[in-house]
């Protein structure tokens, strides 16, 4: 069959990305066909493997992209300064990145299960990553005795948790405004390192 009109790589790949996000976000992974993404793309379904091996490499690819994204903004947050002053750039750092992804943050930690042992394993490594960096901010922290902490890999989860969280109750014409959630989250991680 031939391609539809508008179908070319460039155009079609990232709208294949983007359907998929959006439809395993809201519907899961398994509950979502490639016909359906195909669907919402408006090609064929057989016209999806030309831009995915198949369902498994399309969710690794979506959450992979996600954590290097995440990893290379952090880079570029360049946090600086005492362990409490990275804990605050990275506390405000991790809720702006997120607040404006909900799909990605959805799909990136609720749809891990789904992952081949492989594939798993390489997104487990990038979260890995992600997380030692908070966590080198509160040893740091103990080491100056600016926090209290009573391990810093439970605490770095927790923190974590926390700040992801902001995803499922968030709305952007909500009461308040990201400024004020920043703060208001900065607070209470503040308080939970005891700082």
């Amino acid at each position: 069959m031939a391609r539809k009109q508008g179908s070319h790589a460039g155009v079609t790949g990232p709208k294949v990305r983007a359907a998929a996000l959006r439809l395993i976000a809201r519907y899961g992974y398994a509950a979502v066909s490639m016909r359906q993404i195909a669907a919402a793309v408006g090609v064929q379904a057989g016209a999806l493997y030309n831009y995915t091996p198949d369902k498994q490499s399309l969710l690794f690819d979506l959450m992979h992209s996600h954590m290097v994204a995440l990893l290379d903004a952090l880079d570029g947050a360049n946090l600086q300064g005492s362990p409490l002053q990275q804990l605050e750039q990275f506390t405000r750092f991790h809720i702006r990145f997120h607040l404006p992804r909900a799909d990605d943050v959805f799909v990136s930690y609720m749809e891990l299960r789904n992952l081949s042992e492989q594939n798993f394993a390489k997104i487990e490594a990038l979260r890995h990553a992600y997380e030692d960096r908070l966590e080198a901010i509160l040893k740091a922290g103990q080491d100056t005795g600016d926090f209290a902490v009573p391990d810093t890999r439970i605490t770095t989860m927790a923190l974590i948790a926390m700040l992801t969280g902001l995803e499922k109750w968030y709305r952007s014409d909500g009461r308040l405004g990201v400024a004020e959630i920043e703060g208001m989250y900065w607070d209470l991680v503040r308080k939970a390192v005891a700082a």
